[in-house]
């Protein structure tokens, strides 16, 4: 009798352990995606993930690289420029975001307040380095002018000649980076105002230190996870103007900081991005870990910057050039300026013919971004960009020479974060343990139970 007891009490417990594993095998996914979605929107409630949204606590650091003309006499009388590049010039990169606002459509506005701080520790060099490089202000000029009358030409000359502006300037990393003082500046601020991005100094980040990225209007996702940090409006705007055709002035994607959860390697990663002046695109690469989390790899298409001709999506960003370089004029005051990956990296090899000691390679020049697939949240970010300046001969601005047709690279920088210490301790925890955990624990219910049932069926035998 004692042995039916233990028996029916055995079977009992093994089945209540197998259906109690079995469950969590069904319930236990569903409550992870729960908490997720629960801790992913934007909401003051979810501390943790609010205040890294917020306040951005990664540490950001942007390395600039100079590209120093060796031989500018010797550009000017037609001959290939020569490059040597300089840096890393790297400064620390501070984001936080202000006048925030939340909405009844749930969505939520901000500015992001950015400031850059110089670090001598990582740094090749001073700031008080100096750097070889084209004159914006003369040779993006003649191009700009190269249609006008010849007298407004020879005017424009004689205005270079008066402020003693040549085709190249040699200036102080520091200088070139934050603006310096320009005669010529000041006269064309009086006379022509609103020719030039800035009022005050003419630096190629002059425009970028303590400003802020436009006010922008993204989803919380309290009501759709599946919408949560894509933008509603920047600006104002739903869609740019900048460009030759609805889908290039399409504002698509998130901010570029977050994306939302539940990705597969299927899903793209779409951000609007104010200082490319249009919306990017990166594809899944491969997954990977990083210190036990897993994560997928983003880059970037090679039909990202490709032209018309390669790639027709892109017909809207001409008027183009060669493969590989995005003509950003549109949104730069017509100054003729084109973005790419640094060194000509995935564009047309034409590009390189053009100019010496450039050596682009995937692993240095191409840009990516590491995302943790369940929470859209990034682990290790690179953006790499390069500001490229086209230059000609332009007749009657004796400043051009005889400068051949070619697209000059000057600078390339990239802004690179990776989440690490404390917090990546606690998203490990709580986004690879503690679900870990849970899924070993479903098994070891389910094994339990039948091993408990099991040894029910051999004390019945016994007992047999």
């Amino acid at each position: 009798m004692n042995r039916s007891k233990v028996t029916v009490g055995l079977v009992v417990v093994g089945i209540l352990a197998v259906s109690f594993g079995t469950v969590l095998v069904f319930v236990g996914p569903v409550i992870v995606d729960e908490q997720i979605v629960k801790n992913i929107a934007i909401d003051p409630k979810n501390e943790m993930s609010y205040t890294m949204w917020k306040d951005i606590p990664v540490p950001f650091f942007m390395s600039v690289y100079f590209f120093n003309v060796l031989n500018p006499k010797e550009v000017l009388l037609g001959e290939k420029p020569m490059v040597e590049e300089r840096g890393p010039y790297v400064y620390r990169k501070r984001c936080q975001k202000d006048n925030i606002t939340f909405h009844p459509n749930h969505t939520v506005s901000y500015r992001e307040y950015r400031r850059y701080h110089f670090d001598r520790g990582l740094s090749v060099g001073n700031e008080s380095d100096v750097v070889t490089i084209p004159n914006m202000l003369v040779l993006g000029a003649a191009v700009m002018m190269e249609d006008l009358p010849f007298l407004v030409r020879m005017l424009l000359s004689t205005t270079f000649k008066k402020f003693k502006e040549g085709p190249f300037l040699t200036k102080t990393v520091g200088e070139l980076m934050w603006g310096y003082d320009s005669s010529l500046v000041d006269f064309l601020n009086k006379y022509l105002p609103g020719m030039l991005p800035t009022t005050g100094k003419f630096g190629l980040f002059a425009e970028f230190n303590n400003s802020n990225t436009g006010l922008f209007n993204i989803f919380t996702g309290k009501d759709d996870i599946r919408k949560v940090h894509k933008v509603d409006s920047w600006n104002g705007l739903r869609k740019l103007s900048n460009w030759g055709s609805a889908q290039c002035n399409m504002i698509n994607g998130t901010a570029g900081q977050m994306w939302p959860p539940f990705m597969t390697p299927e899903t793209t990663l779409p951000f609007y991005s104010p200082d490319a002046c249009r919306s990017l695109e990166l594809v899944y690469q491969r997954s990977g870990v990083m210190e036990g989390v897993p994560l997928y790899r983003y880059v970037a298409p090679k039909t990202l910057f490709a032209n018309g001709s390669d790639y027709a999506p892109n017909e809207g960003f001409c008027p183009c050039r060669q493969s590989g370089i995005l003509n950003v004029s549109s949104c730069r005051h017509n100054s003729p300026v084109f973005i790419s990956h640094p060194h000509f990296y995935n564009a047309d090899p034409v590009l390189l013919d053009y100019v010496q000691g450039l050596s682009p390679n995937e692993e240095e020049h191409g840009l990516f971004i590491d995302i943790h697939p369940m929470t859209g949240v990034p682990l290790n970010v690179s953006i790499r960009l390069q500001l490229n300046l086209f230059m000609k001969t332009v007749p009657l601005i004796t400043e051009t020479g005889k400068i051949a047709d070619v697209v000059m690279p000057m600078i390339w920088f990239e802004e690179r974060g990776n989440i690490e210490g404390p917090i990546l301790t606690e998203f490990h925890k709580n986004l690879v343990v503690m679900p870990a955990v849970m899924e070993y624990t479903q098994y070891i219910f389910i094994g339990l139970g039948l091993l408990t049932i099991l040894v029910a069926v051999l004390v019945y035998r016994r007992s047999k």
